[in-house]
């Protein structure tokens, strides 16, 4: 297509140019000083009290906007986020800023706004849908797609162009604060999620930003931001495909930089990841942004930098393109570091080119500034807004919004047992009912810590939770009308007052059935059990809780627990004496209704582990991912690491039969596709949805191989008394893996696939032959396995 040129308007401003020209016009009319600008950022803060990142009032900047904005800006950081402003507040505070912004430098450039989008926009009054460990316990990406959509939605009206989310690291320590954050153990289903987010987010006009690459999840004793010390294979093989996934099949254009570092490199110093592998191995042409105070961090807390410039300069010599939320290391540090001649300009050059282009992809250079004239309290006329005028008058807490939080919650809710088979309740017939527990009717501890009333309102107490989210026993009463719900709380989430557990387990001794709901609240650097810097030495339920379990179970009363939690906590020692058990990972501003409708049988349960439960408080790892020698190991030592509920684990109130498992061979060479069809069916009388699981298994390779790795899933609705087969189209690169030379290979040989339920000895098995010489796998690879629903 030949361009055309408009007359009279600035050829970056032409969007009948191609975005290159428009890019390298603009980049050509930039002086040094302003490239720089555009790979720094401003944060506006007014006082706001605590932290909501690490280390914040270290490193805050106070006043001085005109001096801080002269040359440009290339982000505008959290303006919704960080304190309790309306939506009409927080878009004239960001109609504000960026009339600052474009007035201040001479070709009236816009900043890019960006917010945290963990559990929705994190702002004063937008919905808090369910932490991504429960999107992740859905095992459905069509529905988290959805959900990414809603909220890039809500993101854009309100003049949003960038959301911090998703989080990719792959659990391998259950200790970790921010397991809750994460999409759970296992790569694949990591990324098949992941990937489904970026899209859902992208699709709306939205960046997505993935994070934290890469390996923050691995650090030492589950503790924030420690050492990593993982090898290159656990790398390659467990940390690195969902970034790989998510930026292939999701089309993400923004990735973050870990905190931590590997093998005493930090991530942030680390060309090696951040630009050979990810720009030149997979051609990642997006920006690279830098988390809060990362770059700064390369000197104060990692000590491979001598002061702020040595960082920026490291930093930028890595491949980090913006820094984050602050301008410390970049700005005229950069410029002075080009003029000296220690850092090429080509560089910066590079960096500015990707971050220009997203401006235009955004449409935030089109158009001619100077056609629709505003003017200030003095007559200046300034350029327009990019805030959409009808930011003022969104609604963040739609009806919409809310069907979504309801069916993610609904989804993600996990029956772990039902021993005693008390479950569903029946609301016509349930009479006197103990609620008991801290998690029965607080409305914060349903929500993740990057939820805004956990991550800024706990700092605005006259503020309340800022939209309304009923409690479990709000939802319980009005799921049960005709039943005596009595309530305790019998212990708090944290502290060590016993005072209130002998009267709860009075309580419970006087009903029919106790329901014990108890877990975690979340928060931030300690402020919580479960959250951003609040790591846990064990896996015991948080300060007495387990006291109140044992006394409530002492009286011999039927007691369902119901566990609602950041992390999953050891349950071994409950396992066979409750009468039935529920696994809740946050479940958002619906979870109360989704829970109560779990127990009434309103809901079925469909939700499956994307963690597993362990059975002891203090053996670690526990991941499900683990070679032979990662297991039980009869013989060889005492600690027995099989969990109390497996991975996939999830039961349903009808039962499922796997009736059988086929292929369409029996060899396949090392570069072709497997179809496999795996047949399920209800043999029971209520409706149902099957989340069917495929695994494989590789038993003699060049190295230690996991026993057991999810490889495809698929959810599967079935009618009372139905069958239906799932194809599942395996591609041999699901069964690649870094070798002993550390290449990454398709080895011929025997490999075995399972078929079931969760991980946990599937009961369906097929041993297939690859075929051929050993394949090594350059560039891209087959990241998916496709499914579809047969007739049974």
């Amino acid at each position: 297509m030949t361009s055309v040129n408009v007359p009279g308007l600035a050829p970056w401003r032409d969007a009948a140019r191609t975005t290159g020209e428009r890019v390298e016009s603009l980049l050509a009319e930039l002086t040094l000083e302003e490239k720089a600008a555009q790979l720094g950022a401003v944060w506006v803060q007014s006082g706001e009290p605590g932290n909501v990142a690490p280390l914040q009032d270290r490193f805050a900047v106070d006043g001085g906007m005109q001096e801080r904005l002269r040359y440009g800006l290339g982000h505008l950081t959290r303006v919704y986020g960080t304190a309790p402003l309306s939506p009409a507040e927080g878009a004239a505070r960001l109609r504000s800023l960026q009339e600052q912004v474009m007035a201040a430098n001479r070709h009236g450039i816009p900043a890019i706004a960006h917010e945290e989008c963990l559990t929705g926009f994190a702002t004063y009054g937008a919905t808090a849908y369910p932490t991504p460990l429960a999107w992740a316990a859905t095992f459905d990406p069509g529905l988290i797609e959805r959900l990414a959509a809603a909220i890039g939605a809500d993101l854009r009206a309100a003049g949003v162009h960038q959301g911090l989310s998703p989080v990719l690291d792959v659990v391998r320590d259950y200790r970790w604060g921010r397991v809750e954050e994460t999409l759970g153990e296992d790569p694949y289903l990591v990324g098949q999620l992941g990937a489904a987010y970026v899209r859902g987010l992208e699709g709306a006009g939205v960046i997505a930003t993935l994070k934290h690459f890469a390996g923050y999840a691995a650090s030492r004793a589950g503790r924030n931001q420690a050492p990593v010390s993982i090898g290159p294979r656990e790398l390659a093989d467990v940390i690195l495909p969902p970034f790989e996934t998510a930026l292939r099949e999701g089309g993400a254009r923004s990735v973050m930089n870990s905190y931590a570092d590997l093998d005493g490199l930090p991530v942030g110093a680390n060309p090696h990841l951040l630009r050979r592998l990810l720009r030149e191995e997979w051609g990642f042409e997006g920006t690279v942004v830098a988390d809060y105070w990362a770059i700064p961090f390369l000197a104060s807390m990692h000590g491979v930098a001598e002061d702020l410039p040595a960082a920026g300069a490291l930093a930028m010599l890595a491949g980090i393109d913006v820094e984050l939320p602050e301008t410390h290391a970049y700005g005229e540090h950069l410029v002075d570091h080009v003029r000296a001649g220690r850092l090429a300009e080509a560089l910066v050059d590079d960096s500015v080119r990707r971050v220009l282009r997203q401006k235009i992809e955004l449409g935030l250079l089109d158009g001619d500034p100077a056609a629709l004239p505003r003017t200030d309290g003095n007559g200046a006329r300034q350029a327009p807004s990019p805030v959409p005028g009808t930011a003022d008058e969104l609604d963040l807490d739609s009806p919409r919004n809310r069907r979504l939080a309801a069916t993610v919650a609904e989804r993600s809710i996990v029956l772990l047992g039902n021993p005693a088979r008390v479950l569903p309740l029946d609301p016509a017939t349930t009479s006197r009912v103990a609620v008991i527990g801290p998690c029965a009717d607080d409305p914060r501890t349903l929500l993740g810590c990057y939820a805004f009333p956990n991550h800024v309102l706990d700092r605005y107490p006259e503020h309340g939770m800022g939209l309304p989210i009923p409690s479990v026993r709000e939802r319980l009463a009005a799921e049960f009308p005709h039943a005596e719900l009595r309530h305790a709380i019998g212990a708090d989430v944290t502290g060590d007052d016993r005072s209130g557990i002998g009267p709860a387990a009075e309580l419970a001794a006087g009903c029919d059935l106790a329901l014990l709901f108890v877990g975690d609240r979340a928060g931030l650097f300690g402020g919580g059990t479960s959250g951003e810097g609040c790591d846990a030495a064990d896996l015991r339920l948080p300060g007495l809780q387990p006291d109140l379990v044992e006394a409530v179970l002492a009286t011999g009363t039927p007691t369902v627990l119901v566990v609602v939690s950041g992390r999953p906590y050891a349950l071994g020692a409950y396992k066979d004496r409750v009468a039935a058990a529920i696994q809740a990972f946050f479940p958002g501003v619906e979870g109360g209704a989704a829970l109560a409708g779990v127990l009434s049988g309103r809901v079925n349960p469909s939700g499956r582990l994307p963690v597993q439960i362990p059975a002891s408080p203090a053996i670690n790892p526990s991941t499900y991912l683990q070679p032979p020698l990662g297991r039980k190991a009869e013989g060889i030592t005492a600690l027995d690491p099989t969990p109390a509920y497996a991975f996939g684990h999830g039961l349903s109130y009808a039962p499922i039969e796997y009736v059988a498992m086929t292929t369409d061979l029996a060899e396949y060479p090392v570069d072709g596709e497997i179809e496999v069809s795996v047949t399920v069916r209800n043999a029971g009388d209520r409706p149902a949805e099957e989340v069917v699981q495929l695994y494989a298994t590789d038993p003699v390779a060049q190295v230690a191989r996991p026993a057991l790795q999810l490889i495809g899933f698929a959810r599967v609705a079935l009618a009372p008394g139905e069958s239906r087969a799932v194809a599942f189209g395996v591609p041999a690169d699901a069964f690649s893996y870094t070798g002993a030379e550390l290449r990454r290979i398709v080895e011929p040989g025997l490999v075995t696939l399972s078929a079931g339920p969760s991980a946990d000895e599937p009961p369906l098995r097929q041993v297939i032959r690859l075929t051929g010489d050993t394949r090594e796998l350059r560039g891209p690879r087959r990241l998916t396995t496709r499914t579809r629903l047969l007739e049974g």
